[in-house]
C-alpha cells in the first residue's frame, strides 16, 4: 500500500510513517509494519478508554481524532496490557507469539521517540521504562559444509550457471534475497560486488575466487537481448526474459533443496545467509566484520556504528570456505 491512499490515521502518525519511508529511507514492509501496529494501538485505546460504543467493530473504530493529548494520556501499564492484545484472540486462550509482541512494542518505541527526539512534542518518553517482551533466544538453522556442497552439486538443466551462481552468492556472500534480486551487471566488480541493502544503504561485499568463477560462467551464457528495456542491466534473468523476482528465486532454492534430499521446509534463502553467516564466524572471522558483511544495523545503535576497513572485510570473505570452492566441469568425451 502507497503512503497517498491511507486515510484512515491521524496526521501525526502519518507524519511519522512519511519520516521513516523519506528521511530514513526504510521500506516499505517496515513502514506498513509501523501503520498496522500504531492503528491497532489506538483502536485498543479508544476501546479499552470506553471512547467508542462497544458494537462498533474493533476494525471500523476511528482514529483519525487522535491528537497530541490523547497521546500524552497514555499510560505504561495500557502499552504493557497492548503488547499482547489481539483482536482476533478475544474470547480465546491465545495471544501473541513473541515475535509479534516485540516487534508491537519496537514500533511504538520509535513512534514515542520520534514525537520526543525528532519534533519535540513530548516532555516525557513513556516509553522509556516499557520493557521489551522476553523472547526465547534461538540459534538460525544453517546448512553444514557438506550440504552446501550437496545443495550446489543439485544445479543443473538449462539454468545451472545461474543457479550456482546464485546459490553461491547466498551461502558464500550471505546476501538478503531482495539484496540479489535487484543486483546489476555493472555492480560486480573483480573480487567485490556493491549490494544496495535496507535503508538503501550501499555496501562492498568481498567474494572469492570459486564465488567470482561462478559469476563469469553465468555472465558467459546471460542472454540480455530479449529483456524489456527497464531491466537491461539485471543479472539475475528469469524464464520470463525479466529481472529474476524474489518468489521466483525462492522457488528455485526450495527445488534445489528437494533435489539435494534436504528439507525444503527447514530452509529457504534467508537460511542461506544465515549458513554464510555461520560459516564464516566458524573459520575465525570478527562479529564486528560479519556484521559489516550481511549489512546488519540496529536503529538504537546507528550512529556507534563499527566500520571496518575493506581488508577486514576482504579476510571474512576468504575465510568462507564455500566461498573457494570451484564447480567441478564436466569432462568432454
Amino acid at each position: 500500500m502507497n503512503l497517498d491512499q491511507i486515510n484512515d490515521i491521524p496526521d501525526i502518525l502519518m507524519e511519522f510513517l512519511e519520516y521513516h519511508s523519506t528521511v530514513r529511507g526504510h521500506s516499505d514492509r517496515t513502514v506498513m509494519a509501523y501503520y498496522t501496529d500504531l492503528k491497532i494501538l489506538f483502536r485498543y485505546l479508544k476501546q479499552r478508554r470506553r471512547l467508542v460504543p462497544r458494537d462498533v467493530p474493533f476494525d471500523e473504530i476511528d482514529i483519525t481524532d487522535v491528537d497530541l493529548d490523547f497521546i500524552k494520556a497514555i499510560r505504561i501499564e495500557e502499552l504493557y496490557k497492548y503488547q499482547s492484545f489481539s483482536p482476533e484472540y478475544i474470547g480465546e486462550n491465545r495471544s501473541l507469539s513473541a515475535a509479534s509482541r516485540c516487534r508491537r512494542t519496537s514500533s511504538v518505541k520509535s513512534f514515542f521517540n520520534y514525537l520526543t527526539t525528532k519534533r519535540h512534542l513530548l516532555e516525557h518518553n513513556v516509553c522509556q521504562e516499557l520493557d521489551m517482551p522476553k523472547r526465547q533466544a534461538s540459534l538460525p538453522k544453517y546448512l553444514e559444509e557438506s550440504e552446501c556442497e550437496r545443495l550446489l552439486a543439485a544445479c543443473d538443466g538449462p539454468y545451472l550457471y545461474r543457479d550456482y551462481a546464485i546459490l553461491m552468492l547466498f551461502i558464500s556472500c550471505g546476501l538478503r534475497v531482495s539484496e540479489l534480486v535487484s543486483l546489476n551487471v555493472h555492480d560486480i566488480y573483480e573480487d567485490h560486488l556493491r549490494v544496495l541493502g535496507k535503508g538503501n544503504k550501499e555496501r562492498v561485499v568481498f567474494f572469492a575466487d570459486g564465488c567470482r568463477e561462478a559469476i563469469d560462467d553465468y555472465l558467459a551464457v546471460r542472454n540480455s537481448e530479449k529483456l524489456p528495456e527497464k531491466d537491461k542491466d539485471a543479472l539475475f534473468i528469469s524464464q520470463k526474459n525479466c529481472r529474476f523476482g524474489v518468489r521466483g528465486v525462492q522457488q528455485m532454492v526450495e527445488k534445489k533443496l528437494k533435489l539435494a534430499g534436504l528439507d525444503a521446509t527447514r530452509y529457504s534463502p534467508h537460511k542461506l545467509r544465515h549458513t554464510a553467516a555461520t560459516l564464516m564466524l566458524k573459520n575465525g572471522v570478527d562479529t564486528r566484520a560479519l556484521q559489516e558483511v550481511l549489512g546488519h544495523s540496529n536503529l538504537n545503535t546507528t550512529q556507534i556504528y563499527t566500520h571496518l576497513d575493506n581488508s577486514s572485510l576482504h579476510e571474512a570473505a576468504m575465510a568462507n570456505p564455500i566461498g573457494r570452492k570451484k564447480r567441478e566441469k564436466p569432462t568432454e568425451s
